[in-house]
């Protein structure tokens, strides 16, 4: 029988150390997202912030789920050498990712309206979230802490701090925010991971 531990890259201190990584990049990442400018397109065109906030978060919890999922699933399909290097370069990538600046598709926006402003903020944000930044960044700190159920709890909760906002002050709060600090913040955060997680590769090949 294989050891699963052996096939865990990083053993996070506690669970709450991967709550709290996976909380605080997401809400940095998420600042200028697509999906926070999702956020001030439907507020500003409804105008009924409390069915766009449930809808936000259930279109998070399914998506970031199934990320979270994968993740899990990646530490078992990887050696645990091949997996801290895929790990290890895709947190640098992410890194370099965040700096770019994000652009929503206009089509993102255009949702029948007999889905209403909960399932248009539901259709639309689960669409808007599949192959993004903070999705990928779920599947990786999933499976770098092998706690995919607390990152996937961490990258819902930053999502909601980065968007919740968005949705009541819209644009008066972004024009606030310096969106080049933000995201240098989370950049440096991703090249951190990024930077541990491959010296933790070279050790286990003797460098």
């Amino acid at each position: 029988m294989v050891n699963v531990s052996v096939l865990r890259p990083v053993e996070s201190e506690s669970p709450m150390e991967s709550l709290l990584v996976s909380t605080g990049v997401v809400a940095l990442a998420e600042i200028g997202d697509k999906t926070q400018l999702l956020a001030f397109i439907l507020a500003a065109r409804f105008k009924r912030p409390l069915p766009i906030v449930m809808g936000i978060l259930l279109a998070t919890i399914v998506n970031h789920g199934l990320a979270g999922a994968l993740g899990a699933w990646i530490t078992t399909a990887l050696s645990p050498s091949v997996l801290r290097w895929v790990l290890g370069l895709s947190f640098l990538a992410m890194a370099v990712w965040t700096l770019i600046p994000d652009e929503i598709e206009e089509d993102e926006t255009k949702i029948a309206s007999k889905l209403g402003v909960f399932g248009a903020t539901l259709v639309t944000f689960f669409l808007a979230e599949m192959g993004d930044k903070t999705q990928i960044a779920t599947v990786a700190m999933a499976a770098h802490y092998a706690a995919p159920l607390m990152v996937v709890i961490g990258t819902t909760l930053g999502m909601l701090i980065a968007d919740v906002p968005a949705v009541f002050v819209g644009d008066r709060l972004a024009n606030r925010i310096p969106m080049r600090l933000v995201h240098g913040i989370a950049a440096a955060i991703f090249a951190a991971l990024g930077v541990a997680t491959l010296l933790g590769a070279g050790k286990s090949l003797g460098f």
